[in-house]
């Protein structure tokens, strides 16, 4: 196990959050409770952006903690940044727990579906939202990458720019710029399809 760290210590670019996980990996108690302090937060930030539900987002928020700690041996330093490997597990955990109840709730629905007819508002309604959905993913589609990845970690994963700059290895100056690029087109894009 000391081959492992020894590694990610002489590896340029390995932060703080990387050389914890290291640790836990190895078993560490005590850069677990440091590596809790850092990422709990970011990780309740993506799970309340993607369920909108703050006592949902806390459970996932502890489930997700509780996966980094079994699953930390897993983590590859030479792949990538901790807090990347992380804030995916986060995410996917998140899309899970939003299936999971969309999956539940289509149930229920089915059931009382058999009685009762959409009145013509809640139809349009849905119509009208699922239109709105479409547009701004094919407004995101026409960004290139560089513009495109910090937009989605901010509005999507809920990351601030100072994160976002972590986690794509940029400058904070640069994160703040592309952001502002892409909003602009999205803006443009958007208006122009309506």
């Amino acid at each position: 196990m000391a081959d492992r760290q020894a590694p990610d210590t002489r590896r340029s670019g390995a932060s703080e959050t990387d050389r914890l996980l290291v640790s836990v990996a190895d078993g560490s108690h005590d850069a677990f409770a440091r590596l809790y302090d850092t990422v709990a937060g970011p990780i309740f930030g993506v799970a309340r952006q993607i369920l909108r539900d703050p006592a949902r987002a806390e459970e996932v928020t502890q489930e997700v903690l509780l996966e980094i700690w079994q699953t930390a041996p897993r983590y590859r330093p030479e792949k990538g940044h901790a807090m990347t490997w992380m804030m995916a597990i986060a995410h996917h955990r998140a899309v899970d727990s939003v299936r999971t109840a969309q999956r539940s709730s289509e149930r229920e629905r089915v059931v009382s579906r058999q009685d009762a007819t959409p009145a013509f508002d809640d139809v349009v309604e849905t119509v009208e939202a699922l239109g709105e959905h479409e547009q701004v993913r094919s407004c995101l589609k026409e960004l290139g990458d560089d513009l495109r990845r910090p937009v989605l970690l901010a509005y999507y994963r809920g990351m601030t720019q100072a994160e976002i700059a972590s986690v794509l290895s940029l400058p904070l100056g640069t994160v703040k710029s592309r952001l502002r690029r892409a909003l602009t087109r999205l803006r443009h894009c958007l208006g122009a399809v309506r």
